[in-house]
């Protein structure tokens, strides 16, 4: 990296990674946290938890619809499917920052141990879940068929034509077109130019997808969501080198084409999910840009001092508590509200909502933190495989 190819980088220490991302190097000095950024994560989870408790219209739940129970909180929280946007707009910072510096086995290394250990532990709490409360269901043998459940595991059923095991996970084969596309520009290297010229490219290839409405070309350049990766990115950008006109731009180009882009995904959000009213645009732009003013606060304003250790805690119940809070959380409602007479729907909400953040807490200490330290590592020592053996020749 030269250094004609980049301004000068600000004389701040190199953001934190969030819970999950690549360790340092050994020797090196551990890099202070973003602690309110763990906070923002765990706060875009529990919009999206909100949006299926509570911003749908299904009796099944509680035994009453939420528009009837607690109204204001339906209205509310049928705007809580922006949490998925919010996290893709935090996974361009996050994944520029941990890719930043490495190579593309070392950045697969630090993708395949953070997002797996935690997500086939998912599938099978679903699936054992699934067998007991639809054990007398004519639909079991459908659901749980064995390449449903293998096809799963992978964590891109959509493209083997099979259905979800966890609903959420749809959001995970985004994500992970984003990491391959991050890999792709990790094979030139990262700095501030190239990323630049990425950023400008990708906006203008996602503008031609929409345009001509090609729908392959649209997969590959996650066109409904460019806007909010690329924010990400540029956000990144003036964390790690300084803010200039040129990156504010940039930041202004693709949050104009990502609020125009997620008009789509309002009209969805207002007739599909069985909710009492349609969504407001104008409602759900402000809220999305008032939420990216939140990560500018955590990331190049004042709240990026925060240091408190709860936050971190907050961050790190965020990846499993979304990949169960759903395929686990709302059968588990289900049957509070089938099996315990004169139970009202608010104390259920309650307990399926505690009892998700709960399981995501032994989730994050049994299985994300000592099987992700291990896949790591055998993962690092398969990739430097081919090096040890030629330097033993």
């Amino acid at each position: 990296m030269t250094t004609t190819d980049q301004p000068s980088i600000r004389p701040l220490p190199e953001p934190a990674q969030p819970p999950g991302s690549a360790e340092p190097a050994k020797g090196s000095a551990r890099p202070p946290r973003l602690a309110a950024v763990d906070l923002l994560r765990l706060v875009a989870a529990l919009a999206v938890a909100s949006f299926h408790y509570m911003g749908t219209n299904n009796p099944a739940f509680w035994g009453v619809t939420p528009h009837d129970f607690a109204f204001k909180v339906h209205r509310a929280s049928m705007y809580g499917w922006l949490g998925v946007e919010a996290f893709f707009l935090i996974s361009g910072f996050v994944i520029c920052m941990s890719a930043w510096g490495r190579t593309p086995g070392q950045f697969a290394v630090s993708r395949l141990s953070r997002l797996f250990p935690a997500y086939w532990c998912a599938i099978i709490l679903i699936v054992l879940v699934t067998a007991v409360t639809l054990r007398d269901s004519g639909q079991l043998r459908e659901i749980l068929a064995p390449r449903a459940v293998v096809a799963n595991l992978s964590m891109a059923p959509g493209p083997m034509h099979v259905g979800l095991l966890d609903g959420v996970a749809w959001t995970l084969w985004v994500e992970g077109r984003f990491y391959l596309i991050m890999a792709a520009v990790l094979v030139f290297g990262f700095t501030y130019r190239r990323m630049m010229a990425f950023c400008t490219i990708w906006l203008a290839v996602a503008v031609i997808a929409g345009e001509i409405k090609n729908t392959m070309l649209d997969e590959v350049a996650l066109t409904p969501y460019a806007g909010l990766f690329v924010a990400g990115i540029t956000l990144y950008l003036m964390y790690r080198f300084g803010q200039n006109l040129m990156l504010w731009m940039l930041m202004g180009l693709a949050w104009t084409f990502q609020l125009t882009m997620m008009n789509g995904r309002v009209l969805t959000h207002g007739l599909d999910y069985g909710t009492s009213q349609h969504v407001s645009w104008s409602f759900c732009a402000l809220l999305l840009t008032g939420f990216l003013g939140l990560l500018m606060l955590s990331t190049i304003g004042p709240l990026a001092r925060l240091r408190w250790r709860w936050l971190v805690t907050a961050g790190a119940l965020t990846y499993p508590f979304y990949l169960v809070h759903q395929s686990i959380g709302v059968p588990l409602a289900k049957e509070l509200t089938a099996h315990v007479p004169g139970l009202s729907p608010w104390p259920t909400v309650t307990l399926a909502l505690a009892a998700m953040l709960g399981l995501s807490w032994l989730m994050n200490r049994l299985v994300e933190n000592p099987f992700g330290r291990v896949m790591r590592r055998h993962l690092a020592n398969g990739l430097n495989a081919g090096e040890v053996l030629r330097t033993r020749s």
